[in-house]
């Protein structure tokens, strides 16, 4: 299996990267994981601008990784599920990309192009926070569906 986690953020070292590189350490024992930050002059640009010019600028940026696999876009409005339903997106998929968007969100073009659209819960957290638990959330899956005992 093929995972990719695609962000807007600007690629920074942070106090949250030996934990990416734990997870991706863990996650690798079951499947491959790409870890994509995008965060070009249009995105940058558009922020000064407005909201929704901000999001129609994540959805251009996005949209060329949307194809080549299963895509679930976290989205505060999208559906609140537990580890096991979460597991079951990944179980049987050759490919799942994640999509975790810029400060403003994604405009609804983005989402209706989404396979799924989930929500990490109903806290407001920052993106760094939110890829960790993402992470997480995907060896947990994985664990899950290779019946490890780390989700017990």
């Amino acid at each position: 299996m093929n995972i990719e986690i695609v962000s807007i953020a600007k690629r920074e070292k942070s106090i949250y990267e030996p934990l990416y590189k734990e997870f991706e350490k863990m996650i690798s024992r079951y499947a491959k994981i790409k870890d994509v930050e995008l965060f070009p002059k249009e995105v940058a640009k558009a922020h000064t601008i407005s909201s929704q010019a901000s999001q129609k600028a994540y959805t251009n940026t996005l949209i060329p990784y949307l194809g080549g696999g299963f895509s679930i876009t976290l989205h505060p409005n999208g559906k609140i599920i537990d580890s096991y339903e979460f597991s079951k997106l990944l179980d049987g998929k050759m490919s799942v990309k994640f999509f975790i968007g810029g400060a403003y969100g994604f405009d609804e073009e983005f989402l209706h192009r989404s396979n799924q659209v989930i929500s990490l819960g109903k806290l407001t957290m920052s993106h760094k926070i939110a890829k960790a638990v993402l992470m997480e959330q995907i060896y947990r899956g994985l664990s899950i569906l290779n019946n490890h005992p780390y989700h017990k």
